[in-house]
């Protein structure tokens, strides 16, 4: 069996963003086509996606907001709360079965049917707050699965890695009285780039204080700054907190390329971070790792730079 999964639907494209759109299905065309000629998809075992239950989803989601984004779907509205967040008929069964899918993957990953997992799903998650859309973002997918994995699992230190150029305001916020989640992020400071949100003195509070961490970097930022952050921030915390297991908000968009960042990553450092989190897996999480994609809008990154990150998964 492969100790890898892989979640590939073709009805993730059915969350119709319109033309022009950042976010559209074409992204995970040009994944799965990237994936296939690499020969990653028949080396990984392939996972399925089916409707999250409501209880899981709101476990991060009030019922309020559920029913209002339900109702704006069914009604045709184009957007829901902000222009950004477009919507289709079919948008909210779509992000139920993303976080269906993602939920399935972690349950996989706890039971040690497999031991990491790549999940290509859209709508994106880490933007959408308890009650209200932002960034593409519907339902925040990874962090629903920690819930189910605390739940379900009595996992009491689960770790959200996030490495996309913009700061995961809603996952931050779903966990900042939590200690038994450490979400730490990497991504462009918020004095320059979308959400505003991810200052380096946004620690949590409560109980949680301590359990977020965020490092930003200004414009510019290039590999040796992550490779840095990674050794004199990331690793440590990591070992302090010693987590059950590892999951990966797995944005592409601080490359260079990204038309939405202001980063100058290279391909290589995606490998590389991906590498260094297996390695950190292994040595505290008996090697669990679950990605979910988040950002990332040139297509040739995402052929080049998605490969190099799965394939760092099945080391």
């Amino acid at each position: 069996m492969a100790t890898t999964g892989i979640l590939l639907d073709d009805r993730f494209r059915r969350h119709a963003t319109g033309d022009g759109h950042p976010e559209g299905p074409n992204r995970l065309t040009v994944i799965q086509d990237a994936l296939e000629s690499a020969g990653l998809v028949d080396a990984c075992e392939p996972l399925q996606a089916t409707l999250a239950s409501e209880i899981a989803i709101q476990s991060v989601h009030t019922h309020a907001y559920l029913t209002r984004l339900d109702a704006a779907c069914r009604q045709g509205y184009p957007y829901i709360d902000v222009p950004d967040s477009v919507i289709c008929p079919e948008s909210y069964d779509i992000a139920r079965l993303a976080v269906g899918g993602v939920v399935e993957a972690a349950r996989k990953i706890a039971r040690g049917e497999i031991k990491r997992a790549f999940c290509a799903v859209r709508p994106p998650g880490h933007h959408a707050e308890a009650d209200y859309s932002m960034g593409f973002c519907l339902m925040n997918n990874l962090a629903i699965a920690a819930n189910v994995l605390k739940g379900e699992f009595e996992l009491n230190r689960v770790l959200i890695l996030d490495f996309d150029v913009h700061h995961g305001n809603g996952t931050q916020h779903a966990f900042e009285s939590d200690p038994s989640v450490l979400v730490i992020s990497l991504h462009g400071h918020p004095n320059y780039l979308f959400p505003g949100t991810g200052f380096e003195d946004e620690l949590g509070t409560g109980r949680g204080h301590g359990y977020s961490m965020n490092i930003p970097f200004l414009p510019g930022a290039t590999d040796d700054d992550f490779r840095n952050a990674f050794r004199e921030r990331v690793i440590p915390a990591v070992g302090r907190f010693a987590p059950q297991m590892i999951l990966v908000d797995a944005g592409f968009d601080a490359h260079a390329d990204d038309p939405l960042g202001n980063l100058a990553l290279t391909d290589e450092i995606y490998g590389w971070m991906t590498q260094t989190i297996v390695d950190l897996a292994d040595r505290h999480s008996h090697g669990r790792v679950l990605s979910v994609l988040e950002g990332g809008y040139d297509p040739g990154v995402l052929s080049r730079c998605v490969p190099e990150h799965v394939r760092a998964l099945q080391a």
